[in-house]
């Protein structure tokens, strides 16, 4: 749920900051240009006199005054830096495009992440491709023991199921693990109705349960994730108890999450006049935003918001970047959808009904989900038990994915019976 309802009000100033970058480096660096000597003036003497058909020959006698067009290279090259008004235009132009092709570089607050803890690399799964009668082809990967317990993780809005390989490595063949894309996300085709509704996804969720697996299963959802377990509940409460044996619920909400964000009260009151028209114009213009999002993970933008929203301080960079690097690459009409389908999103009525044991995982600095809405998931559903990570915000899975992945097989393997 990285690209949220309330986030496309930062996307685009994100993106309108990246164009405005760019017009300015082409102002500095034109004007600069044209500040340059277009021609160059010699005087030569007796039979060094030419004319070419650039030159304008002067005078007359011994000395001849030479006017010479200079080349565009021989413009820049004749230029000598100095304290004045033209380097510094020089300067700032440069500055400004090494700034739009290379800012996630030169940020100073990326500087100080930790490096290493790279996303671990994990042996193939066993892939399945899974079809949908709405159009959709979804994307499955199983790994481990097929007598092990199985679990079924789904990811955040705007990743892939590849979020999961942090929490993976840690628990070799304790368990079958089941990952796959959302609709449109990843390897996953979206659906020809182009319906990404919350029930749409819980029905894709019921694909993968009834694709990948015979037996019971535990599900594990993070952000979105837990937004589309919470609805499959709703939808298919039989299943609760038989297939479904426990619910795992990581920084995620019951309700539309702008009311469960920072400024939600504000976030609530542009949801009609601003924020949906900003998605139905990102559906629109969905070439141009896919340019603006590559122009904003090129300038480090993108990597600064994932760093303030999603980590607490002890992240590393390519923890970072592995967050942002799906901002250029997902469809924004697909993450635009997803978002609208957001807005429309209520399991409230189905929390108290939910009869097995579910664990919420909430993170207590999280702007995105705060960690009240996983307090009022633990206290509404009957047998429920919440931890919260501090200090922590949206991906705290990611940043302290070794205590994250033994809590919850602890919980999981205390549960592996119906």
């Amino acid at each position: 749920m990285f690209m949220t309802p309330g986030a496309v009000v930062l996307g685009w100033i994100r993106g309108l900051l990246a164009i405005l970058v760019v017009v300015g480096a082409v102002w500095l660096l034109s004007t600069w240009y044209k500040r340059l000597p277009e021609t160059e003036v010699k005087h030569v003497t007796g039979d060094q006199q030419r004319q070419t058909a650039d030159d304008r020959v002067t005078g007359n006698g011994a000395v001849a005054v030479i006017e010479r067009k200079l080349s565009p290279v021989e413009r820049i090259s004749s230029f000598r830096p100095g304290m004045d008004r033209e380097t510094a235009m020089l300067l700032g132009g440069v500055f400004l495009v090494l700034w739009t092709f290379a800012g996630r570089f030169l940020r100073v607050s990326l500087w100080f992440s930790k490096t290493g803890e790279k996303k671990p690399q994990l042996p193939p799964g066993s892939v399945q491709r899974l079809s949908q009668l709405n159009g959709a082809e979804l994307h499955v990967e199983s790994r481990g023991p097929t007598d092990a317990p199985t679990v079924i993780l789904t990811h955040g809005w705007s990743l892939s199921g590849e979020e999961w390989a942090y929490l993976q490595q840690h628990w070799g063949d304790r368990f079958r693990t089941v990952v796959w894309d959302l609709p449109g996300l990843g390897k996953s085709t979206q659906p020809t109705n182009r319906d990404f509704s919350l029930e749409n996804l819980a029905r894709s969720l019921r694909t993968v349960i009834d694709g990948a697996s015979t037996g019971p299963v535990i599900l594990v959802g993070h952000s979105i994730g837990g937004m589309i377990i919470l609805t499959f509940c709703k939808l298919f409460p039989e299943l609760i108890g038989s297939r479904v044996t426990k619910l795992v619920l990581i920084h995620t909400t019951y309700t539309n999450p702008l009311r469960t964000m920072m400024l939600s009260g504000l976030a609530t009151a542009l949801q009609k006049p601003l924020i949906e028209p900003l998605l139905y114009l990102q559906i629109a213009l969905s070439l141009l935003v896919r340019v603006l999002n590559l122009m904003s993970y090129w300038n480090g933008s993108i990597h600064s918001s994932a760093r303030q929203n999603g980590f607490a301080g002890t992240q590393s960079r390519s923890q970072v970047d592995f967050v942002a690097s799906y901002y250029p690459v997902d469809s924004p009409a697909v993450l635009a959808r997803g978002a609208l389908g957001m807005l429309g999103y209520d399991a409230t009525t189905a929390l108290a009904s939910i009869n097995v044991p579910v664990f919420v995982i909430g993170a207590q600095e999280d702007p995105i989900t705060l960690v009240q809405a996983s307090q009022t998931i633990q206290a509404s559903v009957p047998q429920g038990d919440l931890w919260t990570l501090q200090p922590a915000k949206h991906f705290g899975l990611i940043e302290y994915h070794k205590e994250v992945a033994e809590r919850i097989a602890t919980f999981c393997k205390a549960a592996t019976t119906v």
